[in-house]
């Protein structure tokens, strides 16, 4: 719906930033996260700010809407939304303008998501706050929106809290939520990090469409192909400045930055079938990983002994209004000592089900899991506890994983007090993992949540890597990181399969990273198992319809560059 703004206001910019700095205190220092950086948005445009984790690209967007944190020292010579002069705004005046007038997808769903409202409460608030549609409507509204962001059975899920959701279906609850008030102005943080291709390509076209009828955009994002698909302008941001900006084609096509060139040189590495190996981290603080690894994992000629075997699961939860969803249905499979297996499919297709299963942490209705040829079912409690670190998950949400009291260095000491080892051995081994996956020992004394999402994730793929476990059970473990620093993590858990034969369970929605690293594929839909077979066969002459969608839904990095 446009809103009829003059041909003079559209030319104006809706947001104005000039000159904007913020910094933090912390322990007697200032941390300078963003310095003097400017730029403007008008209607109908969407503008990208990209770079690697810890840039500054959060920061900048959470302090356009008084969120950059109560330590934070915002200072700009200019910070103007349609006239409105955001640096003066108290809290009330700030309701009014946030989630009505500025719309905001956070990058961690689940930290945004209220765990104690409904879905539909939590969409709906935007809708009763400002008024947009009559009272009797509310939940009418509240189900379009669902099934306009891509959630299935929109009217079942109404009644459900975020933690009964998978990644992806929170993410989409969030962006109906953000875009429930039709805001002038939709600022969005990595809004489509969770998403599967079939709905990720549903959800831009969504953003599209607004931005169309007047909505202007500031995209978040370290995907660059979705970037090159959706924004008209882009910023390249490193150590909190601006190294670059121009059109979307001439950034991408003609890149003037070295650090530009990198950030393009790793996504075209892992683009849309993640052939190619990936080129070393832009990250001047990341540790480089030397390793000698041929580009695609090749399949062992005598398979290796079966470390980890799903047989016939099946689970089936139970729904607001005595509804029922099988949510996996007589999935099976195993994993070889030393191979990767990747798991696929949309969001809500089972994938973190399945996970959690593999792990022992959600008993199937029906079929098993067995861990070097025993069943969980068939341990006692320190025999689980045992065998527990042998088998390691990642999970999908890192910051829900750990414990909000601990440091970083209790949250990679933890896992190792059980052990032998010195105390010096310890702090030694917590260093190695640092180094693994591309963090400075600066983070060791921070708190999971004073880090930004990509070092979060890393830190959880250390402390999965801290006991040196038989399987580890990746459920997205690259899905925060930007591209630079995915391409190192990448080459960290190859590295680590080559030198101690662990094994993976990869579960990704992201098919080009999947490719990457997987021996063998298993692509799930509505918790069925559809497909599965030898990654090369899967990816290169996929057999089912589903599989096929879901490769065609593949954005594509398209660059002269």
């Amino acid at each position: 719906m446009s809103r009829g703004n003059t041909p003079q206001e559209q030319d104006e910019p809706l947001l104005a930033v000039r000159n904007l700095a913020v910094s933090f205190s912390r322990e007697h220092q200032v941390v300078e996260a963003v310095r003097g950086v400017s730029f403007e948005i008008r209607r109908g445009q969407i503008v990208a700010i990209v770079g690697e984790s810890g840039s500054g690209k959060s920061v900048t967007a959470r302090s356009l809407v008084g969120l950059a944190g109560d330590n934070a020292a915002v200072r700009a010579q200019a910070l103007s939304f349609d006239g409105i002069d955001l640096r003066v705004l108290g809290s009330r005046q700030w309701r009014s303008v946030r989630g009505g007038r500025i719309g905001f997808v956070l990058q961690d769903a689940m930290g945004s998501l209220d765990p104690l409202r409904s879905i539909a409460a939590e969409v709906a608030e935007p809708l009763r706050e400002h008024r947009t549609v009559e009272r009797g409507h509310v939940e009418e509204e509240v189900v379009r929106l669902l099934a306009e962001v891509g959630i299935p059975q929109p009217r079942t899920r109404l009644r459900q809290y975020s933690h009964q959701l998978s990644g992806g279906l929170r993410q989409r609850a969030l962006i109906a939520s953000a875009l429930a008030a039709r805001p002038d102005l939709l600022i969005a943080d990595e809004p489509t990090t969770a998403l599967d291709m079939t709905v990720q390509k549903q959800v831009l076209a969504l953003l599209r469409e607004r931005t169309a009828d007047g909505t202007a955009m500031l995209l978040i994002s370290h995907d660059l192909a979705v970037v090159a698909e959706l924004a008209d302008h882009v910023y390249v941001m490193r150590g909190g400045v601006f190294v670059e900006q121009g059109t979307t084609r001439t950034v991408l096509d003609a890149p003037r930055h070295t650090y530009t060139r990198q950030l393009l040189a790793a996504a075209s590495a892992l683009g849309a079938h993640g052939s190619g190996t990936p080129a070393p981290s832009a990250s001047a603080s990341a540790t480089p990983v030397s390793v000698s690894l041929p580009p695609d994992p090749a399949v062992p000629a005598d398979p290796a002994p079966v470390v980890l075997a799903a047989r016939g699961l099946v689970k089936t939860y139970h729904l607001p209004g005595r509804q029922r969803l099988t949510a996996v249905d007589d999935v099976s499979f195993v994993v070889r000592a030393g191979e990767t297996v990747g798991l696929v499919g949309e969001s809500g297709s089972g994938k973190t089900t399945v996970g959690r299963m593999l792990m022992g942490l959600v008993a199937p209705d029906a079929g098993e899991v067995r861990v070097d040829g025993v069943g969980w079912n068939t341990l006692d409690r320190a025999a689980r506890r045992a065998t527990r670190r042998r088998v390691q998950m990642i999970y999908q949400d890192p910051l829900g994983s750990f414990d909000p009291r601990y440091t970083a260095h209790q949250i990679l000491a933890e896992p190792l007090r059980v052990s032998s080892m010195s105390s010096a051995d310890r702090a030694k081994r917590v260093r190695e993992l640092l180094e693994h996956v591309g963090l400075g020992r600066e983070v060791l004394p921070e708190r999971a949540r004073a880090l930004s999402g990509g070092q979060r994730q890393r830190l959880a793929i250390a402390r999965a890597l801290a006991p040196e476990p038989e399987v580890i059970v990746c459920d997205e473990p690259v899905s925060a990181l930007d591209v630079s620093i995915q391409a190192q993590v990448l080459e960290v858990f190859r590295d680590v399969q080559a030198r101690l034969g662990v094994a993976y369970v990869f579960i990704s929605h992201h098919l080009g990273v999947v490719h990457y690293l997987s021996h063998r594929v298993v692509v799930l839909h509505r918790g069925r198992v559809v497909e599965q077979g030898a990654a090369e066969q899967v990816f290169g002459a996929p057999r089912h319809p589903y599989t096929q969608a879901l490769l065609a839904a593949v954005p594509q990095l398209e660059t002269t560059f």
